[in-house]
């Protein structure tokens, strides 16, 4: 089952998108032809806490900050400790902790939405919890949300999203923060991020952070976006790997095929930048198994109470445990924006749902699915890889622009019964260097990325 499928996934936006219907915003957009005058502009706020000033500042207990090419926040002098029950193993155990609170990010897009996301080291014996504190347009302020529990393995804990989460006014859904009911005018108009570094009682172990950020938006309801130009044309080389052909492996981590695109598509992105497995780091999967780094990619993205991999900041997270890698995740506003990311040689992981009708040449539809896109023709169509084929060199699809940029950047359709259902408003995964170049700080600056 795909990620939208599920009822956690941005089902707080589909009740949301119902209400816009019922009171006479409907699909009255519908039309192909929208241009920039029809719409509102997509609004984002993306910002991140990277740097050695960024640890430096914000409020720490016990943590503190370490300089060099990549700064990141460490465990200095823990706190104390405390038990955790991990709900998915039964298993108590008593960690060592210590916090650090960002300062105060005044969103400059009141927002529906928030997705944290963040890059770690967690060697075994340690772990992260990432958290939430909002503040609403009516000056009260959210619970503190847990938007993650996370460590790279999975021998210490199982990283796990937590459900049931909500205030009567928002809810986190899995690794969504939402406004219960956006017509009511009701927007987040700052927030605060809380890590916890965990580890073993008793050692000198700890986790390093690198990068702390979320992305804020108010994607406006719409079944149609307007057309952009085509700009620039050009292709990356990047390795292809099918969904499909891991159909029935490993049923712990959700049985491969439909459900796997979005560690197949990490993991096509990691080896672009030229992430690689040693065999030791392999040698769990099923030699008879081909690309199985897939296989690892998908053991290693799974939330263990989403039960599948395509918890969007987990796989962010896991392409920045490759060396020298960041991940992030955010949204886009047109097809522009990823051409400026692809001439920079960045390319970038899309989440779009559709009816096969709505995307020449698929030859299927999804309530939710993950694909790269890699370039673009001379015409100005899109360049993909996409997992869901049948075979590695089956991947590399050309799609129409027009129809592509809609699936992808639309918050409402209707699904294959008819029924109103939402869409992403543009999600997207970016991996890139930890020390882009000087071009690709400018591409992904352009796109709000720093």
């Amino acid at each position: 089952m795909s990620r939208a499928e599920q009822p956690s996934r941005r089902a707080v936006l589909a009740a949301a998108v119902a209400a816009a219907v019922v009171s006479g915003a409907g699909p009255a957009a519908a039309d192909a032809d929208a241009t920039d005058s029809d719409q509102a502009p997509t609004l984002v706020d993306y910002h991140a806490w990277t740097t050695y000033d960024d640890w430096c500042g914000g409020s720490a207990k016990g943590t503190r900050a370490v300089p060099g090419t990549r700064p990141g926040l460490v465990i200095g002098t823990a706190l104390g400790s405390v038990d955790y029950t991990d709900p998915h193993t039964g298993r108590t155990a008593s960690w060592e902790y210590a916090t650090w609170t960002s300062p105060v990010h005044g969103l400059s897009v009141p927002a529906t939405e928030a997705i944290a996301s963040w890059n770690a080291h967690t060697p075994a014996g340690t772990w992260i919890q990432v958290e939430l504190r909002g503040t609403y347009s009516d000056g009260t302020d959210t619970p503190w949300y847990v938007m993650g529990r996370w460590a790279a393995g999975d021998q210490d804990i199982r990283r796990t999203s937590v459900d049931d989460q909500k205030d009567g006014r928002s809810a986190v859904w899995t690794d969504t923060f939402a406004i219960d009911d956006a017509t009511t005018g009701l927007r987040l108009v700052s927030y605060r991020l809380r890590l916890t570094l965990y580890r073993k009682p008793g050692t000198e172990l700890t986790p390093t952070v690198w990068r702390l950020g979320a992305m804020g938006s108010d994607v406006p309801d719409r079944f149609t976006v307007p057309a952009s130009t085509p700009g620039l044309a050009g292709e990356l080389i990047v390795p292809r790997y099918s969904q499909e052909i891991h159909t029935g492996q490993y049923p712990e981590y959700d049985n491969g095929g439909e459900a796997w695109c979005s560690p197949t598509s990490s993991q096509m992105i990691i080896e672009y930048w030229g992430g690689r497995l040693t065999p030791e780091q392999l040698a769990w999967v099923d030699p008879s198994y081909a690309d199985p780094q897939v296989d690892n990619a998908a053991r290693f993205t799974y939330d263990y109470q989403y039960n599948g991999c395509g918890n969007w900041p987990f796989n962010a997270a896991y392409a920045a445990t490759y060396r020298d890698l960041q991940g992030v995740v955010t949204r886009l506003g047109s097809l522009t924006d990823l051409e400026t990311l692809i001439a920079a040689g960045i390319p970038a992981i899309t989440s779009q749902s559709f009816l096969s009708s709505e995307l020449t040449g698929a030859g299927y539809g999804t309530a939710g699915h993950l694909m790269t896109v890699i370039g673009f023709t001379a015409a100005g169509d899109v360049i993909a890889n996409d997992p869901n084929s049948p075979s590695d060199p089956a991947v590399r699809r050309v799609y129409k622009r027009r129809e592509f940029e809609n699936i992808w950047l639309r918050t409402k359709r209707y699904n294959a019964s008819g029924n109103l259902s939402s869409g992403t408003g543009g999600v997207c995964y970016l991996y890139f260097p930890a020390r882009p170049t000087a071009r690709q700080r400018t591409a992904l600056a352009a796109v709000g990325v720093r």
